[in-house]
C-alpha cells in the first residue's frame, strides 16, 4: 500500500516537536509504531533508539541505528547517535570509524570532534584525543565537554596543573560536571589537598545527576584520597563500592565465558598435549621489517611492566607500541573456544607466516618504526598467548615482570583499567586473586615446554637498584646500556597511551608503592589461601 505523504510529514513534525522538548514518552511510541508500519526515516530510528538506550537495551539500539545509517548514510544525527551508542557498548574503534566518516563529510562539527576525542580516549590514544578536543574548542570555544575531556587526559598523564586549568574552565560553564570534578579532585589530591579532594568527591556522589559510571569513578578516587589520609579501612570500603558499581555498569562481561574460566580451560588444553610435542622447534620466523630483536614484555597487570617499558623506551635502538593488541589474528585462529592447542602445533610454515605477516602489519599500522631496532611488545596478559608466541616467533625473548602477589592483587583491585572481560575479573579482591593465580599457574606450566629465552625482573629489585637491573635487562635483550634510560619521568607525559601507572611514573621512581599491601593486611587475609603458593614459590615472606 502506498504511503500518504502528507500524513507521513505530519507524523514527522509531531515526533520532532516532542523530541525537541525531550518528551520521549510521547515521541517514542509514535516512532516505534511508524517503524512497525514500514515507515523508515532517520528521525524515527533515532527516537526509537533513544528509548531503547533509556531502557539500557544498547545492543538493540545499535541495530536500529545501523539500519538508519544504511538507509541515510549522510544523516548527521543517526551516524552520531550510532557512534555514541557504540561507545556505551565499549566498542570505541567502531565508534571512531563512524565519527571519522562524519567529520569527512562535515569537518566543522565541534561535537563530532569532541566525540571523536572521547572514542580515542577509550582506545588509549591520548595524544590524538587531545588534538581532537582542542579542535572542538577552536570551533566552539564554550564546549565544556571538550574542556573536561582535556582535563581528564592531563590527569591520566599526571599533568595535574594543566588538568586543574581545564577542569576549572569546564566547571565555570557547568558547575558539578562530573568529569571536571573528578579531574579537579585528582589535582587536589596530587597537590596534597586531601580535605578539598574529599569534599569535591562526596559532593559528586551526593549529586543525583551523576551517572552510575561517574559514581564508580568517584568512589575509586575517593579510595585514593582516604588512602593518602591513612584511613585505610574507609579506603578499602570505597574501593569495594567502586568495584561493585563498575560491575553493575559493565555487567555484560558477567555473561558468556569469564576470563578466569577461559584461563583455566587454556591450562587444561595445555595438559592435554603431550610435552614432547613442543620439542619440535618451528622454522625461524621471517623478518620482513628488518627488526634487530623482538621482545615480549609480560607478567600480570600492576607487576611493573609499564615501568620496564618506559625504561627501555629511552634507548635509541628500542621501539615499542604501548600495549597494543598485535596477536589478534593468531588468537582468533588458534585460541578460540573450545580450546585445542593441537592445531597450533600442527600448523605448517605457510599458516604461521600469514599470521606473522598480520602481526607485523599491525605493528606498522600502529606507527612503530622497527627497522634496525629491538621491538618491545608490552602487554601483561600476553602471558596467556605464550603458546602462540613460541610457534610464531621462536627467536623472540620474554621479559617477565614479577612483584609481591599481595601488591599485585591489591593494586589490580584498587586501580581501574579499560574494561574488558579480563579486567572485569579485577573488580573484586577475590576475583583479582583467583585470576592472578590462574594466569601465573598457566605461565608456570607452559614455560618449561617452550624454547623461548626468558628473563625475570623482580619489581622490588628494580626499585632497589635501578641502574644494575637496567644494565642486566639491556644485556639480555642484546643492546648496550646508555645513559639517561633511568630518567624516564619526562618521557612519560609524552606517551600516546596511558595505563594506571602512567600518572605515578610521571613523578619519577616512586618506591612508596612497594609493600603498600601492608596497610590492608587485614582485608587481604581473605585471599591469602589463594596467594599462599605464590608467596612461597616466589620467596616473599608472609
Amino acid at each position: 500500500m502506498a504511503r500518504d505523504l502528507d500524513s507521513d510529514l505530519e507524523l514527522l513534525r509531531t515526533v520532532r516537536a516532542h523530541a525537541e522538548r525531550r518528551d520521549w514518552e510521547r515521541a517514542g511510541p509514535l516512532a516505534e509504531q511508524a517503524l512497525r508500519d514500514g515507515f523508515e526515516h532517520p528521525l524515527l530510528f533515532n527516537v526509537a533508539a533513544t528509548r531503547l538506550e533509556q531502557a539500557e537495551r544498547f545492543d538493540d539500539a545499535a541495530r536500529l541505528l545501523e539500519r538508519a545509517v544504511t538507509i541515510a548514510p549522510n544523516d548527521v544525527g543517526v551516524r552520531n547517535a550510532l557512534a555514541m551508542c557504540l561507545q556505551r557498548l565499549d566498542r570505541p574503534a567502531e565508534a571512531l570509524s563512524h565519527l571519522d566518516e562524519l567529520l569527512r563529510q562535515h569537518p566543522e562539527l565541534s561535537f563530532a570532534h569532541a566525540n571523536r576525542g572521547n572514542a580515542l580516549i577509550a582506545l588509549g590514544a591520548l595524544g590524538r584525543a587531545r588534538q581532537s578536543h582542542l579542535r572542538a574548542l577552536e570551533l566552539e570555544p564554550g564546549n565544556f565537554a571538550a574542556m573536561a575531556a582535556l582535563a581528564s587526559i592531563a590527569t591520566h598523564r599526571g599533568e595535574h596543573e594543566e588538568a586543574r586549568h581545564w577542569a576549572e574552565r569546564a566547571l565555570a560553564v557547568v558547575p558539578g560536571f562530573p568529569d571536571a570534578v573528578l579531574s579537579l579532585a585528582a589535582a587536589e589530591l596530587a597537590g596534597g589537598g586531601v580535605a578539598r579532594a574529599e569534599t569535591l568527591l562526596r559532593e559528586l556522589l551526593a549529586d543525583t545527576r551523576a551517572a552510575p559510571s561517574d559514581r564508580a569513578r568517584a568512589e575509586g578516587l575517593l579510595g585514593d584520597v582516604l588512602d593518602a589520609d591513612g584511613r585505610y579501612a574507609d579506603a578499602f570500603a570505597a574501593y569495594t563500592k567502586s568495584g561493585e558499581d563498575y560491575r553493575a555498569v559493565h555487567r555484560r562481561f558477567a555473561t558468556g565465558t569469564r576470563a578466569l574460566d577461559y584461563t583455566r580451560e587454556l591450562t587444561a588444553a595445555l595438559r592435554r598435549v603431550a610435552p614432547q610435542r613442543w620439542a619440535a622447534r618451528p622454522s625461524p620466523a621471517p623478518n620482513p621489517d628488518g627488526v634487530a630483536g623482538h621482545v615480549f614484555l609480560m607478567g600480570f597487570p600492576r607487576s611493573g611492566t609499564t615501568l620496564l617499558e618506559v625504561l627501555l623506551d629511552g634507548h635509541p635502538r628500542v621501539a615499542s607500541l604501548e600495549e597494543h593488541e598485535l596477536l589478534t589474528e593468531a588468537v582468533l585462529r588458534y585460541m578460540r573456544e573450545p580450546i585445542d592447542l593441537a592445531p597450533l602445533l600442527e600448523a605448517d610454515d605457510a599458516e604461521l607466516d600469514a599470521l606473522r605477516a598480520a602481526y607485523w602489519k599491525r605493528v606498522r599500522d600502529g606507527g612503530a618504526d622497527v627497522a634496525g631496532k629491538v621491538f618491545i611488545d608490552k602487554h601483561p596478559l600476553n602471558t596467556l598467548r605464550l603458546p602462540l608466541i613460541d610457534r610464531l616467533f621462536p627467536e623472540a625473548k620474554v621479559l617477565f615482570a614479577r612483584r609481591d602477589p599481595r601488591d599485585v592483587v591489591f593494586g589490580c583491585f584498587r586501580r581501574r583499567f579499560r574494561m574488558n572481560a579480563a579486567m572485569y575479573e579485577l573488580l573484586t579482591l577475590q576475583g583479582a586473586a583467583e585470576f592472578y593465580d590462574a594466569v601465573m599457574g598457566f605461565a608456570e606450566q607452559v614455560r618449561p615446554l617452550l624454547g623461548l629465552e626468558w628473563h625475570e625482573v623482580r619489581y622490588e629489585s628494580l626499585l632497589a637498584d635501578l641502574a644494575q637491573q637496567t644494565r642486566a635487562i639491556c644485556e639480555f635483550i642484546g643492546i648496550e646500556w646508555v645513559a639517561g634510560m633511568e630518567d624516564f619521568a619526562s618521557r612519560v607525559s609524552m606517551r600516546e597511551h596511558a595505563t594506571p601507572s602512567t600518572a605515578q611514573l610521571a613523578r619519577g621512581l616512586d618506591r612508596s608503592g612497594a609493600e603498600h599491601w601492608r596497610h590492608y593486611q587485614a582485608q587481604l587475609e581473605r585471599v591469602l589461601p589463594t596467594l599462599r603458593y605464590w608467596l612461597d614459590r616466589l620467596g616473599y615472606p608472609a
